[in-house]
């Protein structure tokens, strides 16, 4: 055994033994760490900062894309946003021991089952340092221990961040355990904490593509598989259009780096020589290149603003960048039809006020998220109102969408009987 994997391996050692407390917390234990934690990341912001600002450095260095830095980047307003979420979660109910389903069997036998942790909690994230804290917040209220994976380029700003945690909580008479860091920067300690089976209960991948199909294909862990977001808004014949400019300027340029970003826009037919200059005029003052197919360049062309002409690539790729694919389709089913091929199964708009488009559109559309009439950026856990998110899961087991606490636990069915036995 290597020194590296010794060393992930007693990470999750000790984590597995924290476990044991951390899931005995009560709701009262748990919210009191979690607004300590909070009160200790606004105390220590600079600290933060400072350490974010040497990662960022060596970010722009390395010639990082510029919505990859957008990603790494925390701020004083940044890390008061993540300390409030944390105050957010700590607001909402206790998910363990919440009752899903109960009932008396003829026989008397009570049978209930009830959310309990899932115990060890692995995050192999990239960049985004906020994750760091999102994680820890809600493996905590959960009652689960997060063991955390964060990538080379967050390096000094999750060290930080997870000393600030582990002494907050250490404060309160809770392991420092619950909230570990996974050494190494190398992929093999990636590969360990992934084949830590036995120890990790249940891994989350967050960031790109390959990130993501690395953890699926070659972890023995249990995967909740997270996805990237090729998000679509299809603006419909019967859409409003100050209401269309508004879902599409917001789901593109908001923030362009983020998974629920908007990557493609769709028009139709019947509308498009009246609404896509409107909009592609809106875009291009936003900064917004367009890569448009044949009938979108043509009916943008008369405005004078240039368009790229759009690829297969285009149509598949998550830009994370100010770059938009935009096609004209005949209907709401070739726009659906669309969509089932080049989605990644994240988020899809539709802008219409039509009750039957947005109708067909919510049944043909197989995504974790389908919006009508409003934004792809609001598939996100705050924004649901889950205070934070440990990531948008695109697979269709177990946790769909944004994963909040609920996602963070299981169920186990207690029996209660009075001396039965079954015959």
């Amino acid at each position: 055994m290597t020194d590296e994997r010794a060393q992930v391996l007693e990470v999750a050692r000790r984590g597995r033994e924290a476990a044991k407390q951390i899931r005995q917390l009560t709701r009262n234990e748990k919210d009191a760490a979690l607004f300590a934690i909070a009160d200790a990341l606004d105390a220590n912001c600079a600290q933060i900062v400072h350490a974010n600002d040497s990662d960022v450095a060596r970010a722009r260095e390395a010639g990082t894309a510029a919505g990859l830095i957008d990603r790494l980047t925390l701020n004083t307003e940044r890390v008061a946003a993540i300390a409030e979420a944390l105050r957010e979660v700590a607001a909402l109910p206790d998910p363990v021991g919440e009752v899903v389903r109960g009932y008396t069997l003829p026989n008397g036998l009570q049978i209930r089952q009830v959310r309990v942790p899932m115990g060890v909690v692995g995050m192999i994230y990239e960049a985004r340092p906020n994750v760091t804290v999102d994680a820890a917040g809600l493996c905590l209220k959960s009652g689960n221990v997060a063991l955390l994976r964060g990538s080379s380029s967050a390096a000094a700003t999750n060290a930080a961040l997870v000393e600030i945690m582990r002494e907050a909580i250490a404060a309160r008479g809770i392991s420092a355990d619950a909230i570990q860091l996974v050494p190494g920067m190398t992929h093999d300690s990636t590969h360990h904490l992934m084949t830590a089976r036995g120890l990790v209960d249940v891994l989350v991948p967050r960031g790109g593509a390959a990130l993501i199909q690395n953890v699926v294909e070659n972890s023995t862990v249990p995967v909740i598989e997270t996805g990237v977001g090729n998000c679509h808004v299809y603006v419909d014949k019967d859409a409003d259009f100050a209401k269309a400019v508004q879902i599409v300027i917001n789901s593109k340029v908001q923030r362009p780096s983020v998974c629920n970003a908007a990557e493609t826009l769709l028009v139709h037919k019947d509308i498009a020589d009246a609404f896509l200059p409107l909009v592609a005029a809106a875009l291009h003052d936003c900064g917004v290149t367009l890569h448009a197919d044949e009938r979108a360049t043509a009916l943008t062309a008369p405005t004078g603003i240039p368009v790229e002409p759009v690829t297969d690539e285009d149509w598949a790729i998550e830009y994370m960048s100010l770059d938009l694919a935009t096609g004209v389709v005949d209907s709401v089913d070739e726009a659906i039809a669309h969509i089932q091929r080049w989605s990644t199964g994240h988020t899809e708009a539709i802008v219409t006020d039509s009750q039957s488009a947005a109708a067909a559109f919510i049944a043909g559309v197989d995504s974790a998220a389908v919006m009508v009439n409003a934004s792809t950026r609001f598939t996100d856990g705050g924004e649901f109102g889950f205070g934070a998110e440990i990531g948008i899961s695109t697979q269709k087991l177990h946790a769909r969408g944004p994963m909040g606490l609920a996602e963070l636990t299981t169920t186990t069915y207690i029996v209660t009987g009075d001396g039965h036995v079954r015959g």
